[in-house]
């Protein structure tokens, strides 16, 4: 099957000869694809249109997940940001000759039950969740993944996806209920919660999960290696909160391919969950603990745990929707949590959290290594940053580095990739691109991509806080979890991504409200980030072996250069040592070119370095400083 069948609106006429094609493409290693884009014409003031838009687009992803499971097989479009169509952008890209699917056939699928039908024997049924219960939508994805079934809401309306796929229609087996027969809830947040020996907890929110965890993860059928922190269906209650994707359904489908857990959760112990309000206070969070305990069990306290997703603040837990936390203090409050179990995320943060096709591009073929540049002393030397004697030789120059962020989340840098990476402006700069490299999980393709179109002057360093987001004082002992230190796990976990996309500098640790690093702490990124990482709670410099450390600082983030400019001079004149460190998010390289124009005006003394220059030089200095290696320096 050389000719592509793709795209041949005419071949659709002959539709048995195609449905039989349809049902063994699989077989033949020809890619589907399908377009969820309708869907966003929907209007979002409709129930009935949101309900029909929620329900469609997770059958999908549940669908992807599993046949996505053991290769490249169903391909989505549905991400636009700013008018640009960001998975048929990454589409093209390799299918472009000589690229990873060039010579790959595709078939397009025009709607959601010839789709359905297409790959109905990698699927056992489907599971029945409750819409009156909003995160029985979760516990479905969850209970896909690991029995092999697409997720799909009760609604007897004639026009439903349940109608059109289960009464109809493939008439698929319903295997799983989280919904009694005639339609009622299964869960009543009342006397003992169904199929377990456990009282309820007395919140229908909750008692969902409990069933889960009782059924799946205390039987160890779920993974303990993967988690996802989603959104659920109250989504459809206030749909218009951020943008219409961040229902984050299409990011499932990497997790469902992972047999994860899902799960919705306040991390606050100190109020009712804002979106279960007569629940006793910290029920949420005895959940999300539960969660994770099982989690760290089944891992047996030596993986690390891999979650993907971020609080929905614009909807649940922050003062958006009622709460009395702050939108920062509750995605640290989370962080903060999962560090005490062994547990990191991938943190797809509102704003661009959407991502479609992950299970489909892990399967990317990376290279085992990806080899950066180093400096050395003699070129130190013949650049005039040392003198003969080997010696910092500033000429009145204060050094400074900018963190390149946020690229902590795969969502992100899929996203932003086409109007930040693709800037025409990009190496006419030093940039120190802050990515972190667990991302390979999920969007392989995009490090890759990266690394094979960087220039000169882009370098990159690993993003907070590490291979993924956590709050590492959180792994020292002692630890709120009660378990012992988690310190040689992050480490065995974080060295194999260091090593294969070379990476020797952590460019900023969030400490957050976790302790700062301790001496054991330190050693532990010192095994794998040798050449320098920039905490918060730390003093302002030290030297802790051979490993520089600088203390954070501040956040440039005003979008006029000549502001920024200002901001950062005024920072640099009171800080009483001559290196620097700035943290930007989502800057293009244009910006960062003008930023300069308007430094190089206002104070040509002040040198943007590239990334293994400025750490290798304040190595230097430090080593000739006993004062500010060993952490007497501070502020005024």
């Amino acid at each position: 099957m050389k000719k592509t069948i793709g795209y041949l609106a005419a071949a659709l006429v002959l539709l048995p000869v195609i449905l039989c094609i349809l049902i063994s493409c699989k077989e033949q290693n020809v890619i589907g694809v399908y377009d969820l884009r309708y869907t966003l014409s929907y209007d979002l003031n409709d129930t009935q249109q949101v309900g029909s838009l929620w329900d469609d687009i997770h059958a999908v992803a549940t669908l992807q997940g599993i046949v996505n499971r053991k290769g490249p097989c169903l391909f989505i479009h549905y991400i636009v940001t700013h008018g640009i169509d960001i998975d048929s952008y990454w589409w093209d890209k390799y299918r472009e000759p000589g690229r990873w699917l060039h010579e790959k056939d595709t078939v397009v699928y025009q709607d959601i039950i010839q789709l359905i039908e297409a790959y109905r024997k990698d699927i056992n049924g489907v599971v029945l969740y409750d819409s009156s219960i909003a995160s029985t939508s979760n516990v479905a994805s969850a209970v896909a993944g690991i029995e092999n079934l697409i997720a799909v809401r009760y609604d007897t309306d004639p026009n439903s996806l349940y109608s059109r796929i289960v009464l109809n229609g493939p008439k698929l087996k319903v295997i799983a209920r989280l919904i009694k027969e005639n339609g009622t809830p299964l869960f009543t947040g009342t006397g003992i919660i169904p199929g377990t020996d456990r009282m309820s907890t007395g919140s229908l929110k909750n008692d969902p999960y409990i069933w889960f965890i009782e059924n799946y993860m205390k039987t160890n059928r779920c993974s303990g290696e993967f988690g996802a922190y989603y959104i659920d269906q109250k989504w459809r209650e206030k749909p218009t909160a951020t943008v219409v994707n961040h229902h984050t359904l299409t990011n499932h489908d990497f997790f469902v391919s992972k047999k994860a857990f899902f799960f919705d959760l306040s991390p606050w112990g100190d109020e009712p969950a804002t979106d279960d309000e007569t629940q006793v206070t910290g029920t949420d969070l005895n959940t999300l603990k539960e969660f994770l305990s099982e989690a760290y069990r089944i891992n047996k306290g030596e993986k690390m745990c891999y979650i993907g997703g971020f609080p929905s603040w614009a909807f649940k837990y922050t003062q958006h929707a009622g709460g009395i936390h702050e939108d920062v203090a509750t995605e640290w409050e989370f962080s903060k949590l999962i560090g005490a179990y062994n547990a990191f995320k991938d943190a797809d943060a509102i704003g661009y959290g959407a991502l479609a096709n992950a299970s489909f591009w892990t399967h990317f073929p990376l290279k085992e290594r990806y080899p950066q540049r180093r400096v050395s002393l003699e070129e130190l030397k013949q650049r005039g940053y040392l003198d003969e004697d080997g010696k910092v030789d500033f000429k009145g120059r204060n050094f400074f580095i900018f963190y390149v962020g946020d690229y902590d989340a795969s969502s992100w840098v899929v996203q932003r990739t086409p109007s930040i990476w693709d800037d025409e402006n990009r190496g006419k700069v030093p940039m120190m691109w802050a990515i972190s490299p667990v991302l390979e999980n999920r969007v392989p393709m995009a490090l890759d991509y990266y690394r094979e179109s960087a220039t000169h002057n882009d370098y990159f360093v690993a993003a907070d806080n590490g291979a993924g987001y956590l709050m590492p004082g959180m792994l020292q002992e002692p630890r709120e979890s009660g378990f012992k230190s988690g310190l040689d796990s992050w480490a065995n976990h974080c060295k194999p991504y260091y090593e294969r996309w070379d990476l020797t500098i952590t460019g900023f640790i969030i400490d957050g409200t976790a302790p700062g690093l301790s001496k054991e702490g330190l050693d532990c990124y010192a095994s794998f980030s040798p050449d320098g990482i920039v905490p918060q709670k730390v003093p302002l410099t030290l030297l802790h072996g051979d490993m520089p450390v600088l203390r954070s600082d501040y956040d440039i983030i005003a979008d006029d250069p000549k502001i920024a400019v200002q901001h950062m001079l005024d920072r640099v004149r009171v800080r009483p040592v001559p290196f620097h460190w700035f943290r930007n998010i989502l800057k293009t390289p244009t910006w960062y070119v003008e930023f300069m124009d308007e430094l190089h005006s206002a104070d040509p003394d002040i040198e943007l370095l590239d990334a293994p220059t400025f750490f290798e030089l304040y190595r230097i200095w430090l080593r000739q400083n006993p004062a500010a290696a060993t952490g007497k320096i501070e502020m005024e």
